[in-house]
């Protein structure tokens, strides 16, 4: 398994994410979906060369009691970023990214399927305002990817469980960023308890959402998104 430094350096810098787990919870697919995620693109990317640059970035401190707080790893990050005048075009925030669900019903807050489809098998990209660009150019290359179906949110910077990941720092600090997410507890039952453990996981659902970001994040570095 290649090491994340290995990965070569893409002009135009993005973020690919993962944090530790909930207190009190084993952490399979929060997050360590994300954590099997970022070590397979690391493995991919390996070896190859890219216009831009993306840094693989693994943040602490992302849950309580440090959310939203100074001392959250990834608000240090993005503050220092802006203190040196980094120009951030696009951070990908991975969140938990493992389970998926084709009953009906099993999506919470779908208002009906108004808002999101009433069936939990798709993967949701969420962003704010000022990530409209990189939010719709970061869909449109998910919708390229056969058998996963995605699904865009653009939200408040402060909307609850919108502003509850790493991205939030980056958008505070305003650079785009987008949250890669199952959508967590409004379909997976097991967040944030003890029950989090890895026969829980999708996997078949994972490896499709990473095959798809090994297209989406090479077709980010191209792009002017």
């Amino acid at each position: 398994m290649a090491h994340p430094r290995q990965v070569p350096a893409w002009g135009v810098r993005a973020c690919l994410v993962f944090h530790c787990s909930h207190r009190g919870s084993p952490g399979a697919n929060d997050n360590g979906s994300g954590i099997a995620a970022l070590l397979e693109l690391a493995r991919a990317f390996s070896g190859k060369t890219f216009s831009r640059t993306v840094r693989l970035v693994a943040f602490t401190n992302e849950e309580h009691p440090f959310t939203r707080t100074a001392a959250m790893g990834s608000r240090v990050y993005a503050r220092r970023c802006r203190e040196r005048g980094e120009k951030i075009r696009a951070m990908i925030c991975l969140e938990t990214i493992g389970y998926c669900s084709g009953q009906k019903g099993s999506q919470r807050l779908s208002f009906m399927g108004l808002l999101l489809p009433r069936r939990g098998d798709f993967i949701a990209l969420v962003g704010n305002n000022r990530s409209k660009e990189l939010l719709r150019e970061t869909n449109r290359l998910f919708d390229l990817c056969p058998n996963l179906p995605c699904e865009a949110l653009t939200l408040p910077t402060n909307f609850p469980g919108a502003w509850s990941s790493d991205h939030w720092s980056f958008w505070k600090e305003g650079y785009p960023a987008v949250m890669l997410t199952d959508t967590a507890p409004l379909r997976y039952r097991h967040y944030h308890t003890p029950e989090d453990t890895p026969d829980k996981v999708n996997y078949d659902f994972l490896t499709r959402v990473i095959d798809g970001l090994e297209a989406v994040v090479p077709g980010l570095a191209r792009s002017a998104a």
